[in-house]
């Protein structure tokens, strides 16, 4: 056999010959492949891991680890003295037992308010209301810490003003009204929550701040791939992507891909809304029709006339006074700022002459810019192909010299798609501001910090601060206005994330920080 090899080996190299000229050949056309095609297999591969394991996206990462206290500067002594005063002043009083049954918590249908008696009233004087809250049974209540809100309304005069609820602590408030106008007013009184709510969204929001998760996703030519993003993410899963922002050291991490690297991400997007949140136990305390939302009635008479006041008195002398109110569908406040009214596409041009008007934040600032531009049809949109709701956004009026431009703010936000370039946060765009008579800003940023703890809000608006403070210094004739918080429509789920009590817990934060 040994003979006949020899004769054999031109065969043999032959054939070696053709087989590394085919192996060359594919290679080659495998890399003339176009992307979508590498892409199609690529995403092939990554559904059939999908169906190997557990959706990262259905089950989030562990709970609690969306908030790292060590993160972020380092606040002076007297910002940590000013967070320690502001988280003291929100402090909400907690039930005398954990764990009562649904049948002794407050049942707004049993329980019922008095005005006390009225006496002359007069405008300028101040009206008392008392409530009793009782449970299921029937039962007075021996604690307090239930949400209540109340105010004193006249439809035909589109007239109405939020009052002041102080809880006794005892199942027993008191709540206080401003009388601001003449005429016949009715008192509306509302739970939102019953204590025992209240001490579920306290645990979520110490237990569950991831509940609301977010996303980025990461391309280089035929390869992409999403991951999971948050302020705080446990590292001992998998390698992060640091993304601190390295002027105010707010942080931002994501899962690092793992065939792309960090520089590669292009988009935020929300991802998604945590499930089963709840206990059985705790889920009955949230219940549309039953205990969220539900109006207290009067235990006698549920309206009082005002009579205008005999003598004009300089001020009011009252157990609370709020920012302003409405009247005939116009907000009046009381600081002493005059109002004027936009009623036509001229005023409004000729109140924004000559103004760079900066909106930033979230959708109910975004609403103004859309207020404008729809009421005043000289606005001219720059069309930045920006996705729907998202931004940025800027128009021009050219008669009258007006700009205005919408930006959102920085992570987290629940937006559908952000593109990376455009994450800014607030206080650098304010930094890059030059400022002056010409330059308005505005400022909405409260709603999507609704699930985190918030000490994570005090310090967002801690940077915003310090930026306004010093766009002030460098042009002390900049207009900055400041947004508040608004109540919203809620049921079961939404409580659960965007809960009128996380969103008045954040306004006192907002309205103490910035009080001149």
């Amino acid at each position: 056999m040994e003979k006949y090899l020899p004769k054999y080996v031109p065969f043999f190299t032959l054939l070696a010959l053709s087989g590394l000229l085919f192996l060359l050949w594919n290679i080659t056309s495998l890399e003339s492949w176009n992307c979508q095609t590498a892409s199609t297999f690529y995403q092939l591969q990554n559904s059939i891991q999908s169906v190997l394991k557990t959706s990262e996206f259905l089950l989030p990462v562990e709970f609690n680890y969306s908030f790292c206290a060590h993160l972020g500067q380092e606040p002076t002594a007297e910002e940590a003295r000013e967070e320690s005063y502001l988280l003291k002043s929100i402090a909400w009083p907690e039930p005398l037992v954990l764990g009562l049954p649904l049948r002794q918590s407050s049942d707004p249908a049993q329980s019922y308010y008095i005005i006390e008696d009225p006496g002359d009233l007069q405008v300028g004087g101040q009206l008392i209301v008392k409530v009793q809250m009782h449970n299921f049974l029937g039962q007075p209540k021996k604690h307090g810490g239930d949400f209540l809100v109340a105010r004193l309304h006249t439809p035909e005069l589109a007239a109405g003003v939020a009052g002041q609820v102080h809880d006794h602590n005892n199942g027993n408030y008191t709540v206080f009204f401003p009388l601001l106008w003449a005429g016949v007013a009715q008192v509306e009184l509302t739970m939102i929550h019953s204590s025992e709510a209240v001490m579920v969204l306290r645990r979520l929001r110490a237990e569950q701040s991831d509940r609301v998760f977010f996303k980025s996703l990461f391309r280089s030519r035929y390869l992409s791939e999403t991951t999971l993003c948050n302020l705080c993410l446990p590292h001992k899963q998998q390698p992060l992507c640091n993304y601190t922002d390295p002027q105010t050291g707010e942080p931002w991490f994501c899962y690092k891909p793992k065939m792309l690297d960090c520089d590669t991400r292009i988009n935020h997007s929300k991802g998604g809304y945590k499930k089963h949140l709840l206990t059985v136990y705790e889920s009955q305390f949230f219940q549309s029709g039953v205990n969220i939302k539900i109006p207290i009635h009067s235990a006698g008479v549920d309206n009082v006339t005002v009579q205008p006041a005999k003598v004009q008195t300089k001020g009011m002398h009252l157990e609370f006074t709020p920012s302003g109110y409405y009247y005939q569908g116009s907000w009046r406040p009381l600081s002493g700022v005059v109002m004027r009214q936009f009623n036509g596409s001229s005023v409004i041009t000729q109140c924004l002459r000559g103004k760079m008007v900066y909106m930033y934040g979230d959708s109910t600032v975004r609403q103004w810019y859309e207020y404008l531009t729809s009421h005043v049809p000289e606005f001219k949109e720059f069309n930045f192909h920006s996705p729907k709701n998202v931004g940025p956004y800027m128009a021009v009026e050219s008669n009258h010299n007006i700009l205005l431009r919408y930006h959102c703010h920085g992570p987290p936000i629940r937006f559908t798609t952000v593109s990376s370039a455009e994450m800014h946060y607030i206080s650098n765009e304010l930094d890059g501001l030059r400022g002056g008579l010409d330059t308005v800003v505005l400022i909405s940023i409260w709603s999507h910090f609704s699930t985190f703890p918030v000490q994570v809000y005090i310090r967002r608006l801690r940077h915003i601060r310090r930026a306004v403070i010093r766009l002030l210094n460098r042009e002390p004739a900049t207009l900055v206005l400041i947004r508040t918080a608004n109540l919203q429509k809620l049921d079961p789920e939404s409580s659960l994330f965007n809960s009128d009590w996380f969103s008045q817990q954040l306004d006192r934060v907002l309205r103490a920080m910035f009080k001149e």
